[in-house]
């Protein structure tokens, strides 16, 4: 991988050149024959998967086209929460794909436990590192990621990583938006078609906060527990002793009965917070930024 210096900057590239408008989307099924036929043409890929729709797609499309000569790569650390890592192994499993877990170590780097605003470019460099070593163990062509076109709307520096690593962002090269997304996905049978974004634990924890496994811990057990409560899209903000919680808007009357209410900060404060919080704007994508000068939010549904 290139140790050229992360520029904010390229953070947020534009989609390629020819890549349709949303306004032009296809059909799904023409979608996803564009998307059989680019990843044909690769010959051999590693995926960097996560489990969540995005790499899951573009899994499911690898293994269709390519069997044994894609290969799913989900990197295990601290900001994994449990749950995703078995939801990313059932998954893979109902695909067929060939699949395997690594260790990542994004937490023994100062730069990322600094948490500062690139601190996903230090957490997709160890990723894309990995990935690298991979790919060239098994003498493979590419390496593919998740990233959709509706990624570059929100400051991520995980991108200029993938840039820096020479990762292949195939949704994006088609101008595939989350919404196509969805929809191919669905057209394929892919069971999670509709599941809700998820991300890494570290971005619950401000900006300028250290990343320790002890505050990931934390967080990923509290979410946990709003998932067995029913909570289908959810965000437990660190704040020290204080759990700030984002919870979809529709289920935040639900959060207000007095027995869920008992609940959540029974919950919270087993897992060692002092207070627990609603956000009254809700989980909205890309709200870990808005501390950022010059952020402009954009919601994705």
């Amino acid at each position: 991988m290139s140790t050229e210096p992360f520029s904010p900057s390229s953070a947020a590239p534009t989609a390629l050149p020819g890549a349709p408008s949303p306004a032009a989307r296809l059909a799904p099924g023409h979608e996803l024959e564009r998307l059989r036929l680019l990843v044909r043409e690769m010959g051999s890929v590693v995926v960097c998967y996560s489990g969540g729709i995005d790499s899951a797609l573009v899994l499911a499309v690898a293994h269709e086209q390519l069997a044994r000569n894609a290969l799913g790569l989900t990197a295990v650390s601290p900001s994994l929460a449990p749950s995703e890592r078995d939801d990313a192994e059932r998954l893979a499993i109902s695909i067929g794909a060939r699949h395997e877990f690594v260790s990542s170590f994004e937490i023994d780097r100062p730069e990322y436990v600094a948490n500062g605003p690139d601190r996903c470019f230090h957490c997709k460099s160890e990723l894309y590192d990995i990935a690298c070593r991979k790919r060239d163990a098994l003498g493979f062509a590419q390496i593919l990621n998740g990233t959709n076109a509706d990624d570059l709307g929100d400051y991520r520096p995980g991108l200029e990583a993938a840039r820096l690593a020479g990762i292949r962002s195939p949704l994006v090269e088609l101008g595939f938006d989350k919404a196509t997304v969805r929809a191919v996905a669905q057209l394929l049978g892919l069971p999670i078609w509709n599941k809700p974004a998820s991300a890494c634990l570290s971005s619950r924890i401000p900006y300028g906060t250290a990343v320790t496994r002890e505050r990931l811990s934390q967080i990923a057990g509290f979410e946990q527990n709003l998932k067995d409560l029913g909570f289908t899209q959810a965000r437990v903000r660190w704040h020290g002793k204080i759990a700030r919680l984002e919870l979809a808007v529709a289920e935040l009357p639900r959060a207000l009965d007095p027995e869920l209410r008992a609940r959540l900060v029974a919950a919270g404060k087993q897992h060692g917070f002092n207070y627990v919080t609603l956000d009254l704007e809700g989980y909205r994508v890309g709200s870990h930024n808005e501390v950022l000068p010059g952020h402009t939010l954009r919601v994705i549904q």
